[in-house]
């Protein structure tokens, strides 16, 4: 069921929701949450669906804000508000409003979102696209328990993690560490299996993806190693390898679906490990509304401290084969050392 309002405020959209369900047989409010998607045109169908395929593990009121852009100063100068009631099966097992806001009404979008809250139940804000440097000081923001953003989606990534981490507040996280989520669990399950010590380790993945840097920060700050970050084609997140003095540790999924994991003096075992869609992020979110604090030691952690460390560790790697030469060859012996101290 769907019921379109024109030039409306958020009492008659309260109305057509409450007048919605007694048409459709549902009288009673069975929502859990309310989800506030704040996005442009471009990116609201694709936010909207996976808010939807979410909502049958999590039953939620949507409500989707889209800023549009006057074209005529004319335009500019005349605030309204356009609104799209879906209840039903138009909505899953939720309810949504797209709310459309236009002129001056889109700089005071949390006035028109505060009457439509659920009342005594949560709320999560998610920006797919165009996040706030500071989400907890953005007016729809401040509203929330929970605030999703999505680095992947930034022009900048590595640069807009570094702001992340800068402006962090409780309660904030990003889809890029949620999709890292598989393989902080498989190789915590690894170093479960095999009694050892993690001297270092390397991740590798396509270039731009922030959560090869997260779950290199992950590694570092947990293990207290240095980890290096390496590039390769992708997709996303490719391969992790560690190296313990029992041997090392190699999870790699060459092809974005299957990885192997190879534990030295076991044989190689075949790991389901597929990039997850965008609403499987979003439902994973959903389970939990309490502070990340595991994302915020993670992200804390600095690229900075993270490219420092790994710098160190490169020389030493480098050096090693230069000092298996037979012992005839004294004087490139010699300068080994003076080869190390330069890159220090």
């Amino acid at each position: 069921m769907k019921t379109d309002l024109t030039d409306t405020t958020s009492s008659k959209i309260n109305k057509a929701l409450v007048l919605g369900r007694r048409a459709i047989g549902t009288p009673a409010v069975g929502m859990v949450l309310t989800l506030v998607i704040v996005t442009d045109e471009e990116n609201a169908y694709d936010a909207l669906k996976a808010a939807n395929d979410a909502s049958r593990e999590h039953p939620s009121r949507t409500l989707v804000v889209i800023k549009r852009v006057s074209r005529s100063p004319r335009d500019r100068s005349q605030a309204r508000l356009d609104a799209e009631v879906r209840l039903g099966a138009d909505a899953s097992t939720g309810e949504t409003v797209v709310l459309r806001l236009y002129g001056e009404v889109g700089d005071h979008a949390q006035s028109v979102v505060l009457p439509l809250l659920l009342p005594d139940a949560p709320v999560v804000v998610w920006w797919p696209v165009n996040a706030p440097t500071d989400p907890a000081k953005d007016p729809l923001g401040a509203l929330a328990q929970r605030r999703v953003t999505d680095t992947y989606a930034a022009e900048q990534p590595i640069q807009e993690l570094t702001a992340r981490a800068d402006a962090y507040t409780p309660g904030d996280t990003d889809l890029s560490w949620t999709r890292i989520t598989p393989w902080r669990s498989m190789l915590a399950a690894a170093l479960d299996q095999v009694v050892c010590e993690v001297t270092s380790a390397e991740v590798e993945g396509e270039e731009f993806n922030p959560s090869v840097e997260l779950l290199a920060m992950w590694l570092a700050e947990r293990l207290k190693i240095p980890v290096r970050r390496s590039k390769s084609a992708g997709p996303g997140l490719t391969s992790v390898r560690m190296e313990t003095n029992a041997g090392p540790i190699v999870l790699d999924r060459p092809d974005g679906s299957l990885a192997t994991l190879s534990i030295q003096g076991q044989p190689d075992r075949a790991v389901a490990l597929k990039r997850r869609e965008t609403a499987e992020l979003i439902a994973e979110e959903l389970r939990r509304l309490d502070p990340d604090d595991t994302y915020a030691t993670a992200l804390k952690f600095g690229l900075e401290r993270l490219d420092e460390e790994a710098s160190t560790t490169a020389p030493e790697v480098a050096a090693e084969p230069a000092a298996e030469p037979a012992p005839a060859a004294k004087p490139a012996a010699k300068k080994a050392p003076a080869k190390k101290a330069a890159a220090k």
